[in-house]
């Protein structure tokens, strides 16, 4: 559980008697350096911003409860999660940038875990865009997590890569291709060998398409065709461009994590 902070109040006062603001529905009551929490029905027979407390219900004694230090963001439920399963208590308060708080009670395996699948180098911009997207807490409402499955294709063993800026010393984009030799490239490099040289070769696939093996997955690909949706080996997820932004990175995983609850409630419905 976690409340939104316009629903937590802290009893720490009585300016206005046992009254609470009319949107509380949880109060943090102070105990030593801790907090008792409890799940309160302001009247609803009352009227105006402050009413009285109809009934109320102790969610975790203050010895169950433990408070995080410092200021986080409260927006990022992500976050929060993380940081109260390390707490090792059943209930942890937050305090946000803006002094509002919250709380997070039995926290469990809410994330839903994404699987990111790119390869490097150069830099797996899909991955990387998503770690520092994460940082600032964009995904903070999605209730999601990564795994990353990023593939050094320096392990392929070839004598020919993709690209300059990998920093390899023979690359698609600037060396012929000899006969027999191996290539690690994609559907592509595949190609481009097929209509240049025209001489047998041995392929390392390095599409990170081919690595695709949980879902919901989001992985990169250069074939602007594959981008969206779609099954990959009767896994669910999404496909970007090699190029995309950070802001069709960022829509890409809404869009999808939004397909995958809708066809999780339609499962269960």
């Amino acid at each position: 559980m976690i409340p939104e902070c316009k629903e937590v109040g802290v009893a720490s006062g009585r300016p206005c008697g046992d009254a609470v603001y009319f949107l509380t529905r949880f109060l943090l009551r102070p105990a030593g350096d801790s907090f008792d929490v409890l799940a309160i029905e302001p009247d609803p027979g009352a009227r105006g911003l402050m009413r009285p407390i109809a009934s109320e219900r102790l969610l975790a004694d203050h010895r169950e409860v433990v408070v995080h230090p410092g200021r986080v963001r409260l927006w990022d439920r992500a976050l929060l999660l993380r940081l109260a399963r390390a707490s090792n208590h059943r209930c942890t308060v937050f305090t946000g940038l803006d002094e509002h708080v919250t709380f997070v009670l039995d926290p469990g395996d809410e994330l839903l875990a994404v699987h990111v699948y790119d390869i490097e180098p150069p830099r797996p911009n899909l991955s990387a865009g998503i770690r520092e997207m994460e940082e600032l807490g964009l995904f903070g409402d999605l209730g999601v997590g990564f795994c990353h499955h990023v593939r050094d294709i320096r392990g392929a063993g070839a004598a020919v890569y993709p690209c300059r800026a990998s920093g390899f010393p023979r690359t698609l984009d600037a060396d012929r291709v000899e006969s027999g030799e191996t290539v690690a490239c994609c559907t592509t490099g595949r190609e481009l060998i097929e209509d240049c040289y025209r001489v047998p070769f041995v392929q390392a696939d390095t599409c990170p398409l081919g690595q695709v093996g949980a879902e919901p997955f989001v992985a990169r690909c250069c074939r602007s065709e594959r981008r969206g949706l779609r099954e990959i080996g009767g896994y669910f997820g999404t496909v970007v461009h090699w190029g995309d932004s950070p802001a069709q990175i960022f829509d890409a995983v809404r869009e999808l994590v939004a397909a995958w609850r809708a066809r999780d409630a339609d499962r269960c419905g």
